[in-house]
């Protein structure tokens, strides 16, 4: 385009804005310059891979960055080959190399061998200090081709993006594919059915900049009106009502959670601000499903689905930082799917809709593609600590700089709960992972049901692999001993399968000395006060009824 150019600097998600990714705005103008240059910004992280694969799905070219002190990790190879695969020009880009710990030249042998790129191809850059971005930029022009399309066929263009804006409605990002669009066009959605009209049209510069039309091979926004994120869902294509296109831009799907947890308000009588913000929340982001839930131990919650753990903690995250409101997070499940007996199919996600063993024929549990990359002096422990959350190891590759990448595969529900944090630990912070759903297989699996006072606690069962369920059910019930406060009569604490008790502990009343104030030693007396406190906590014990404090349940499940 023979204007002045504009470069975009685009967030992706609004996931990506409310977590610790730090995304700066810069207005940056070049003068006497043809090219306009869309820049759109994406996480490396799986959980939003879909978000990924739409925003390089509107581009030719991508910038792969890659820290000069941590070198390739996990993530950036999952990005990258979703850029391959899109059929991408790639600007490999050695970045931070100010850093003290930067070691560049190892790095970029790292991405020689992994693009088999030529060296001179790759940019040496630091963000701070300015280095290298110049380069860059020319690399865009000169390396990654203009954008295709025809303005003369109906319109298509693909939301890679949207944000609800309380005044204006949804905003949608979209590169127009084919066609062009006007401000206060009728537009639609092809595959949600959604209609309504483009009031305002424009560019980022990298503000928003109201300008119409926007012709194939370009990218803006278009405020459309819409009350909720979901009726302009990513990878949805935009066509005007009045001139449609035939069919859809390919690669939609329907985004579909994958982690489930319960979320339940700190201080029970914030219920209903929960409930606004889980609302609103709602609102820009099409990705988070939620239903009501009530639990004995809790009060009212919400049962959430999340597209991973990272979704979940940005989540719990905006809800403290945007409504100042303290949650109580459950450890995250994942979906079953169960045949019952007749044949009948059914999913759950949640250890109350777990039915009883003579009930189903088979069940089955997600598996994960799991690539670690980490310093070789830590593939032992690493080894070790996968080979206790079941996995299965397939094989390891090696890099030239001392780093090695193990592959496994893993059941999707000993990954999400705390192995991170065990891989973390195990080696010392270097290791870097990724994960992706792979298949749903048959598994042997069972309920434990957790009874504190013969009373079941519903928001304590869990489903665990059946081999585990002897220690996990003496774990659990250790460590209820510790954390629930002595009562005045004896509490039994047991962990059941079915009918069956497999693991039980009790605590010991509380016990006033009712025979202090007798001086004489009369023994008769003694046995009259003993027997009496006996009887008395005999009852109590049957009308008595033990509280479980909300934070002794995230104590339990969280294994702390």
């Amino acid at each position: 385009k023979n204007d002045e150019a504009r470069i975009k600097n685009d967030e992706q998600s609004p996931n990506a804005q409310n977590s610790n990714f730090d995304i700066r705005h810069s207005d940056l103008d070049i003068k006497d310059s043809k090219y306009i240059l869309n820049l759109i910004d994406t996480p490396g992280h799986v959980d939003f891979s879909y978000e990924v694969s739409r925003s390089l799905a509107a581009v030719e070219g991508v910038i792969l960055l890659v820290d000069a002190a941590q070198g390739i990790e996990a993530q950036t190879l999952s990005t990258l080959y979703t850029a391959l695969e899109h059929d991408l020009i790639i600007i490999p880009v050695v970045n931070k190399i100010d850093l003290p710990a930067a070691r560049p030249e190892e790095v970029k042998e790292e991405i020689i061998k992994l693009l088999g790129c030529r060296p001179e191809e790759i940019i040496f850059a630091s963000g701070k200090t300015g280095q290298g971005v110049e380069e860059i930029l020319n690399a865009v022009i000169e390396r990654i081709p203009p954008p295709s399309g025809d303005e003369e066929k109906p319109l298509q263009a693909l939301i890679f993006d949207s944000v609800y804006d309380p005044y204006r409605g949804v905003v949608a990002y979209a590169r127009v594919v084919n066609g062009k669009i006007e401000s206060n066009s009728e537009i639609k959605l092809i595959l949600t059915g959604s209609q309504g009209r483009a009031e305002e049209i424009g560019i980022f510069s990298p503000k928003l900049i109201s300008h119409s039309p926007l012709s194939a091979g370009e990218i803006g926004y278009i405020v459309s009106g819409f009350k909720s994120v979901s009726e302009a869902a990513v990878g949805d294509t935009i066509t005007l009502a009045k001139n449609p296109a035939d069919s859809p831009l390919p690669g939609y799907q329907k985004v579909k959670p994958y982690v489930f947890a319960s979320i339940f308000a700190a201080e029970g009588e914030k219920y209903a601000d929960l409930k606004d913000a889980i609302e609103k929340l709602k609102l820009n982001d099409a990705s988070l499903s939620y239903e009501s839930e009530r639990s004995e131990v809790l009060g009212s919650g919400f049962r959430c689905g999340f597209l991973g753990l990272l979704h979940l903690d940005i989540i719990r995250e905006r809800f403290e930082r945007e409504f100042d409101l303290d949650v109580i997070v459950t450890t995250p499940a994942v979906e079953y799917h169960l045949v019952k007996i007749n044949g009948e199919k059914i999913i759950i996600e949640r250890a109350s809709q777990f039915p009883e063993s003579h009930l189903y024929k088979e069940i089955s549990e997600p598996w994960a593609n799991l690539e670690i990359i980490t310093p070789k002096k830590y593939i032992g422990g690493i080894m070790n600590t996968a080979q206790k959350k079941r996995a299965i190891y397939k094989n390891t590759e090696y890099f030239a700089d001392g780093r090695a990448i193990l592959k496994y595969e893993m059941p999707l529900a000993e990954l999400i709960v705390d192995f991170y944090d065990q891989l973390k630990s195990v080696s010392k912070g270097y290791a870097s992972m990724n994960y992706e759903i792979l298949a749903w297989r048959p598994a042997e699996l069972s309920k434990i049901d957790i009874l504190i006072a013969e009373e079941k606690i519903d928001a304590l069962s869990f489903i665990v692999y059946t081999p585990k369920a002897q220690s996990e059910a003496r774990r659990i019930v250790e460590r209820l001993k510790t954390l629930i406060p002595r009562q005045n009569f004896e509490v039994k604490i047991q962990a059941a399968i079915g009918g069956t008790i497999i693991a039980s502990e009790r605590i010991s009343p509380l016990r006033k000395d009712v025979i202090a104030k007798l001086y004489g030693g009369d023994v008769t007396r003694k046995n009259k006060l003993l027997d009496k406190q006996k009887k008395g906590k005999k009852k109590m014990k049957q009308l008595g009824r033990v509280n479980v404090p909300s934070d002794i349940f995230i104590k339990v499940l969280k294994n702390e």
